[in-house]
């Protein structure tokens, strides 16, 4: 579940730096070329700038909301007895060396 989060969010990211790419902040952008100063519109379509604005406005919060959800489709394990579990066993399992293998007692 997490890696269809990730690939989700890797699209929207690319998709938002391309559609923000696009943009000309000084009106000179993808908008301009299609039609021209004052009207901006071709064959009764919508402006291109509001399109573009839509578009990167609809992509940042898809993004947002995407990293949010994503953080709930992160597997976890049950963190607390696993590591007290996990440091127990290599305690146990670690080798100390220079240490007699039946220490005496009273000498």
């Amino acid at each position: 579940m997490y890696t269809i989060f990730a690939i989700l969010i890797i699209i929207t990211s690319i998709l938002l730096v391309l559609v923000v790419l696009v943009q000309n902040p000084k009106g000179g952008g993808l908008s301009s070329s299609f039609g021209g100063g004052g009207g901006n519109q071709i064959m009764g379509a919508k402006k291109t700038t509001d399109f573009l604005e839509k578009a990167t406005w609809t992509l940042a919060i898809a993004l947002i909301s995407l990293s949010l959800l994503s953080n709930f489709a992160i597997p976890r394990e049950n963190t607390e007895d696993n590591i007290e579990i996990k440091a127990q066993e290599q305690i146990d399992n670690a080798v100390i060396p220079n240490l007699p293998a039946n220490p005496t007692q009273g000498e």
